[in-house]
């Protein structure tokens, strides 16, 4: 600047200087329970991350533990002069006009901490009590309940600020103030289910986390009457929409920082997708753009609950089979042609499920030939029969990724085709013994195995081999 000022004196950090807080209400005022900060906050305040024109900014969220009402306070210890074109960002007007928080943010503190006083005793999570257990640090309650219902919809909407600060391009659902509510919106609210989950000890609730779900309808191709003597007509009567067959998607998942790592995520997914696998109008559950953390949650979960299946149980590479040396390939698996209603029986995604039998097939593998991310594993050396089974493996996840990248590999040549195949194949088993090492970990905390390792059921040998680099 023409006066000397150095700009970068000037600059903030957003993610720190805004500092998100949980505080317990009790009869003499608020107590902090935990301060936490965010991991982005690029959607708010531009790519970089920075704020302009403060030192010593403060942004203080500070959420009432149990019912989650917001307060925000900015403070500064000194703010730039206007000179010329630059003039300090105005962070209240961003988030006002960005609509992130509603209304009763913006309150007087006094106001908010006079208010916590009166909900101390009485408090309940909105919608119905659905599951609750036991965690390391305490007993939780997983609640459920429909945005159509406004109490539930109160709580949605004043924890959305959540979304962009721990979702990478995560999006709002329902981010008009509490008070107001388009036509749309109140139409499309029964399709939107809120799963909260609550940490419960003598003093009261802690808002842990939670989850958002949409229920779409599945449309499959009508059967058309035998002879157009043979009329169809619509059913006499009210018709329930919520009774007819849909597909249900997890939009937002989060377990507040604080919280994590004590396995309350995994509690949380398996409560959510054990809900709508017994309901019978539900023939499938997906994942919108799930994030590596997330699809590491959940590839753990499925596998553990695919494992309570016996036909998946079953699954295995069949040995025994003689590859040509051109044309189609015979089926590589035992009880390939029951993938199909294996999957929808387990109501899984299809690529969500290919992957997980990819992953089990290879944790069958024999110790000279598993991938394994251990690099200092005695690996011993591999048998014909063993480069065999794996080159049954490699074949059965190639077939996968192929499917997968169908359109782009389809344009390239047939050599440069198998070459970037075996690229990816790398990272592949890179990433399938991560993930089967932390399920097998996960294994041995929740059902304690003595032996400090626990095998999938069903698998014959431990991972044990080094990646092909």
């Amino acid at each position: 600047m023409a006066d000397g000022t150095d700009m970068e004196e000037w600059m903030v950090s957003s993610n720190e200087a805004l500092s998100i807080s949980l505080v317990a209400p009790t009869k003499s005022g608020l107590q902090n329970i935990t301060t936490f900060n965010p991991r982005f906050t690029y959607s708010i305040f531009g790519e970089d991350e920075q704020i302009f024109g403060y030192k010593g900014l403060k942004i203080s969220l500070r959420y009432r533990a149990n019912d989650m009402r917001p307060h925000l306070k900015i403070s500064s210890a000194k703010k730039i002069k206007p000179y010329g074109d630059s003039e300090a960002d105005d962070v209240l007007a961003i988030l006002t006009e960005g609509n992130y928080l509603p209304k009763i943010a913006y309150s007087k503190e006094s106001d908010f901490e006079e208010s916590s006083k009166q909900v101390v005793d009485d408090f309940t999570p909105p919608g119905e009590l659905h599951d609750t257990f036991d965690g390391p640090d305490g007993h939780y309650e997983v609640w459920k309940g429909s945005l159509a219902d406004p109490a539930v919809k109160q709580l949605n909407t004043r924890v959305q600020m959540l979304v962009p600060l721990f979702i990478e391009g995560g999006t709002y659902i329902g981010q008009n103030d509490e008070s107001e509510s388009t036509e749309d919106e109140i139409s499309d609210a029964d399709r939107w289910t809120l799963f909260s989950l609550y940490r419960k000890d003598e003093s009261g609730y802690v808002f842990v986390g939670y989850s958002t779900i949409y229920r779409f309808y599945w449309f499959q191709n009508p059967t058309p009457p035998a002879s157009p003597r043979d009329g169809w007509e619509l059913p006499e009567g009210n018709l329930d929409l919520a009774e007819l067959p849909c597909r249900k998607r997890l939009s937002q998942f989060i377990i507040l920082p604080p919280f994590q790592g004590k396995g309350h995520g995994a509690q949380l997914y398996k409560t959510i997708f054990a809900q709508y696998h017994k309901q019978p109008q539900t023939q499938e559950f997906t994942v919108e753009d799930p994030n590596e953390a997330f699809d590491d949650l959940r590839d753990i979960c499925d596998l553990e609950f695919l494992n309570s299946i016996p036909e998946f149980r079953a699954l295995k590479l069949d040995t025994s089979v003689e590859l040509p040396e051109k044309g189609p390939l015979p089926d590589l698996i035992v009880g390939q042609k029951n993938l199909e209603g294996i999957r929808q029986k387990a109501k899984i995604a299809p690529r969500q499920f290919y992957r997980a039998v990819e992953m089990y097939l290879m944790s069958q593998l024999p110790d000279s030939v598993r991938p394994t991310m251990d690099l200092e594993a005695d690996i011993p050396s591999p048998t014909k029969e063993d480069k065999h089974q794996e080159l049954l493996w490699q074949l059965v996840a190639k077939q996968r990724l192929y499917r997968h990248n169908k359109d782009a590999l389809s344009q390239m040549e047939v050599d440069e085709r198998k070459e970037k195949l075996a690229e990816v194949l790398i990272g592949v088993e890179l990433g399938n013994a991560r993930i089967l090492a932390a399920y097998e970990k996960a294994m041995e905390r929740s059902k304690g195995t003595a032996d400090g390792k626990r095998k999938l059921e069903g698998a014959e040998q431990s991972a044990s081999k080094k990646p092909k680099i």
